[in-house]
């Protein structure tokens, strides 16, 4: 019964996974500005990647049994996952605007390209 458990558990976890990933890739396709093309990755990064290394964790827990170093590797992965996807999205939306990229028209509030006013104390 167990190994049912698992099998399912490794294979849901995978292909929904993967197709956080695709549907990711499909969604950069048809996005109009590098902003949104960039935010489009977050679900990728943020539930995709994630659930593949969880789903990978599974799989060996499931072939050798408990060990304490690849339970510590997978939260270790997956907390950096969270926080360098965080950190790389940021970074590349700055690269982009510093870089001059044309943003989609159809963004609003556009609050970068207006010039900030003096607030009044």
């Amino acid at each position: 019964m167990i190994d049912v458990v698992m099998q399912v558990a490794v294979a849901v976890l995978s292909v929904v996974g993967a197709l956080f990933m695709l549907t990711s890739a499909v969604a950069m396709l048809r996005e109009a500005d590098a902003f949104t093309r960039i935010n489009v990755l977050s679900p990728a990064t943020g539930m995709g990647l994630p659930m593949i290394v969880v789903a990978a964790w599974l799989h060996k827990l499931w072939i050798r049994g408990f060990e304490w170093m690849p339970l510590i590797q997978t939260l270790i992965t997956v907390a950096a996952l969270l926080v360098v996807s965080s950190v790389a999205s940021n970074t590349l939306a700055r690269a982009a605007y510093r870089s001059g990229a044309p943003v989609n028209p159809a963004t609003d509030p556009q609050d970068l390209a207006r010039e900030p006013t003096a607030r009044e104390d």
